[in-house]
């Protein structure tokens, strides 16, 4: 019998994992490859290849869009246990735009071959479903980040994008400089640092060594 070491992980990543033949189960696994990424390591884009399902094993990685003039738009972030289908072109026909797939951290990814993940959903219904969900879901998360850039204005995105990076961690700090956050809003440096000492007038926020302290919760809230 085949021994597939990815069993356990994939058993919680995939709902659909009991609804596969053991041929397929075997697979899956046997086109996986377990990757260790150091912090800021391209995973996936920038050359149209169908990298494959990316699922996260620990860790953090970002999906972004890039600009030809090299402007970076943070479209979300994934964590243990979090599926990247974006980067599985071949699986998903209508993903025709290119998204980038950096480690934001150190991290530990399975990446699920992406054709032998559409031989299996073109033959189990469950996971061609599976594999649009997550699509659909992820796609949700792009147009958020689309309404906020064209629709929002900047201090109530960086208050969201705070009160979210809060809830994200315990504590009262979110551990960030003002450029990690200006990439990850998809906007400039010295927007960020004009808006964060605005915040801090206002005793919103106030800055130390370990990132942004928000002091006000409250009034923050308010600002969403």
């Amino acid at each position: 019998m085949f021994n597939c070491e990815y069993e356990n992980d994939y058993r919680k990543a995939f709902p659909f994992w009991d609804k596969l033949t053991d041929s397929d189960r075997e697979l899956l696994c046997r086109y996986t490859v377990h990757k260790n990424y150091p912090r800021g390591m391209n995973i996936h884009g920038g050359d149209g290849e169908c990298t494959g399902a990316i699922v996260v094993k620990s860790g953090c990685v970002r999906a972004y869009m890039l600009s030809e003039e090299g402007r970076e738009i943070t479209l979300y972030r994934l964590y243990p246990g979090d599926i990247c289908m974006l980067s599985a072109s071949c699986v998903i026909k209508a993903i025709t735009f290119d998204v980038m797939v950096d480690a934001d951290t150190d991290c530990d990814c399975f990446i699920l071959n992406g054709k032998t993940f559409s031989e299996v959903a073109e033959r189990n219904l469950y996971v061609k479903n599976f594999a649009l969900e997550t699509a659909v879901g992820r796609f949700s998360d792009v147009m958020w980040v689309m309404q906020q850039i064209l629709f929002m204005s900047f201090d109530r995105r960086l208050a969201i994008f705070l009160t979210d990076e809060l809830a994200k961690n315990d504590g009262d700090t979110v551990k960030l400089t003002n450029e990690q956050i200006a990439k990850y809003m998809g906007s400039a440096r010295e927007v960020v640092s004009r808006m964060m000492k605005y915040f801090t007038t206002e005793g919103i926020v106030e800055r130390t060594r370990d990132g942004v302290k928000i002091l006000d919760k409250a009034k923050l809230r308010s600002l969403t």
